[in-house]
């Protein structure tokens, strides 16, 4: 089970048009079974993975215009994750996705909360063990120690860019919706929105 987080994200508006613009071109250059292929002899396949190519380098180019010292070689091999991309679904490159997660990395490894909650934004979602949702408009120490027990903390030293699931309008969550970031200035750093122990325990028990 997917535990979604909350819709939070800004961002939308130019990256979907970019997606939409695809989408259109896409559907125009499409082949019906027993029909003629396109007039010019190109495979659709082909059509579509150069769509999807132009689509993706047009969010990271609107991404890269909100950054100052943007890595484009990085960014560019990095934007592909389960269920998009992240420039387009979270507006935002993937070096910079990619410095956070390392910040939470180290912080989680090192025990250091505090660090942690510089990389939390409030108003911030906590899930306890038992599916009860807390609304937090801040956060004290009390809710730190139980938003970030023991296991969520060994969860939050391995977090990878490869294991990250984008979902537009939401963000990006990492097993089954444990912990979710999104982005809310384009260009910028994701923060933790939503913790769920409930997701943490059914991710630990499906692990093999």
């Amino acid at each position: 089970m997917l535990y979604a987080g909350r819709i939070i994200i800004p961002w939308r508006d130019l990256a979907s048009y970019v997606l939409l613009a695809g989408s259109l071109l896409l559907s125009a250059c499409q082949v019906e079974p027993g029909g003629d292929a396109p007039p010019d002899g190109s495979d659709p396949l082909t059509s579509l993975a150069n769509l999807e190519a132009e689509a993706t380098q047009d969010c990271l180019s609107l991404v890269w215009g909100q950054q100052g010292n943007p890595d484009h070689k990085f960014d560019r091999s990095h934007d592909e994750v389960s269920g998009g991309t992240i420039s387009c679904v979270l507006g935002t490159s993937p070096s910079i996705f990619s410095e956070t997660l390392e910040t939470i990395n180290s912080a989680a490894a090192s025990g250091d909360t505090q660090v942690i909650r510089s990389q939390m934004r409030l108003p911030f979602l906590y899930i306890d063990a038992k599916g009860n949702r807390r609304e937090l408009t801040e956060l004290s120490d009390a809710d730190l120690e139980q938003i970030l027990s023991r296991p969520m903390l060994t969860l939050m030293q391995d977090l990878a860019l490869g294991d990250t699931t984008v979902v537009p309008d939401q963000g990006a969550f990492f097993a089954l919706g444990a912990i979710w970031l999104s982005v809310d200035t384009p260009g910028g750093p994701p923060r933790i929105v939503t913790v769920n122990q409930q997701a943490l325990a059914e991710y630990r028990n499906s692990a093999p």
